[in-house]
Protein backbone atom coordinates (compact mmCIF):
# COMPACT_ATOMS: atom_id res chain seq x y z
CA UNK A 1 0.00 0.00 0.00
CA UNK A 2 0.87 3.26 -0.76
CA UNK A 3 0.72 5.98 2.48
CA UNK A 4 0.79 9.74 1.41
CA UNK A 5 1.19 11.74 4.54
CA UNK A 6 0.26 15.60 4.18
CA UNK A 7 1.60 17.50 7.23
CA UNK A 8 0.22 20.82 7.89
CA UNK A 9 -1.08 23.25 10.90
CA UNK A 10 -3.96 24.30 12.39
CA UNK A 11 -4.37 26.43 10.05
CA UNK A 12 -4.26 23.74 7.25
CA UNK A 13 -1.32 25.18 5.86
CA UNK A 14 0.91 22.46 4.44
CA UNK A 15 4.17 22.21 5.79
CA UNK A 16 5.22 19.07 3.69
CA UNK A 17 4.58 15.34 2.31
CA UNK A 18 5.56 11.83 2.10
CA UNK A 19 4.83 8.88 0.16
CA UNK A 20 5.88 5.78 1.19
CA UNK A 21 5.54 2.31 -0.36
CA UNK A 22 3.94 0.47 -3.04
CA UNK A 23 0.71 -0.06 -4.28
CA UNK A 24 1.03 -3.37 -4.83
CA UNK A 25 -1.59 -3.23 -7.46
CA UNK A 26 0.15 -5.24 -10.09
CA UNK A 27 3.43 -6.01 -11.28
CA UNK A 28 6.19 -3.62 -10.75
CA UNK A 29 6.38 -2.25 -14.43
CA UNK A 30 2.36 -2.88 -14.95
CA UNK A 31 1.04 -1.07 -11.85
CA UNK A 32 -1.12 1.51 -12.93
CA UNK A 33 -1.79 2.75 -9.16
CA UNK A 34 1.61 3.28 -8.57
CA UNK A 35 2.53 4.67 -11.68
CA UNK A 36 -0.70 7.28 -11.32
CA UNK A 37 0.43 8.34 -7.23
CA UNK A 38 4.18 8.95 -8.96
CA UNK A 39 3.43 11.10 -12.27
CA UNK A 40 1.06 13.49 -9.68
CA UNK A 41 4.22 13.55 -6.80
CA UNK A 42 6.49 14.05 -9.53
CA UNK A 43 4.94 16.21 -11.62
CA UNK A 44 3.68 18.61 -8.45
CA UNK A 45 7.41 19.17 -7.26
CA UNK A 46 8.90 19.80 -10.60
CA UNK A 47 5.93 22.48 -11.50
CA UNK A 48 6.87 23.93 -7.59
CA UNK A 49 10.32 23.77 -9.06
CA UNK A 50 9.75 24.70 -13.02
CA UNK A 51 6.95 27.67 -11.95
CA UNK A 52 7.39 29.29 -8.64
CA UNK A 53 10.82 30.39 -6.48
CA UNK A 54 8.99 29.02 -3.62
CA UNK A 55 12.26 26.73 -1.69
CA UNK A 56 11.45 22.89 -0.72
CA UNK A 57 13.14 20.02 -0.29
CA UNK A 58 12.61 16.50 -1.74
CA UNK A 59 13.93 13.45 -1.51
CA UNK A 60 13.34 10.45 -3.23
CA UNK A 61 13.82 6.42 -2.82
CA UNK A 62 12.47 4.72 -6.25
CA UNK A 63 13.40 1.87 -5.14
CA UNK A 64 11.32 1.89 -1.39
CA UNK A 65 8.57 4.07 -3.42
CA UNK A 66 9.54 6.63 -0.98
CA UNK A 67 9.31 10.67 -1.57
CA UNK A 68 9.44 13.58 1.33
CA UNK A 69 8.95 16.52 0.62
CA UNK A 70 9.07 19.85 3.11
CA UNK A 71 8.58 23.42 2.00
CA UNK A 72 10.18 26.35 3.20
CA UNK A 73 7.43 28.66 5.19
CA UNK A 74 5.75 31.50 3.29
CA UNK A 75 5.30 29.66 0.24
CA UNK A 76 3.39 31.53 -2.98
CA UNK A 77 -0.08 30.74 -3.80
CA UNK A 78 1.16 29.54 -6.88
CA UNK A 79 2.67 26.61 -4.65
CA UNK A 80 -0.49 26.28 -2.62
CA UNK A 81 -2.37 25.52 -5.64
CA UNK A 82 0.21 22.85 -7.11
CA UNK A 83 -0.52 21.59 -3.49
CA UNK A 84 -4.03 21.21 -3.80
CA UNK A 85 -4.00 19.45 -6.97
CA UNK A 86 -1.92 17.21 -5.77
CA UNK A 87 -4.09 16.46 -3.10
CA UNK A 88 -7.27 16.27 -4.94
CA UNK A 89 -5.45 14.10 -7.84
CA UNK A 90 -4.76 11.70 -4.64
CA UNK A 91 -7.88 11.50 -2.97
CA UNK A 92 -9.45 10.93 -6.13
CA UNK A 93 -7.16 7.80 -6.88
CA UNK A 94 -7.62 6.69 -3.08
CA UNK A 95 -11.44 6.69 -3.48
CA UNK A 96 -11.48 4.58 -6.59
CA UNK A 97 -8.18 2.25 -5.00
CA UNK A 98 -8.95 2.04 -1.00
CA UNK A 99 -7.48 -0.80 -0.60
CA UNK A 100 -4.10 0.23 -2.39
CA UNK A 101 -3.65 4.27 -1.44
CA UNK A 102 -4.17 5.83 1.87
CA UNK A 103 -4.26 9.62 2.47
CA UNK A 104 -4.09 11.14 5.82
CA UNK A 105 -3.61 14.52 7.35
CA UNK A 106 -1.36 14.96 9.83
CA UNK A 107 -1.22 18.09 12.19
CA UNK A 108 2.50 19.48 12.95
Amino acid sequence: MIKVTIYQNSEQKISGFDLQGHAGYAEAGSDIVCAAVSALAQNAVNSMEAFTEDGFTAEADAENGELYVRLEPGYSEKTALLLDSLILGLQGIEEEYMEYVDVIFKEV
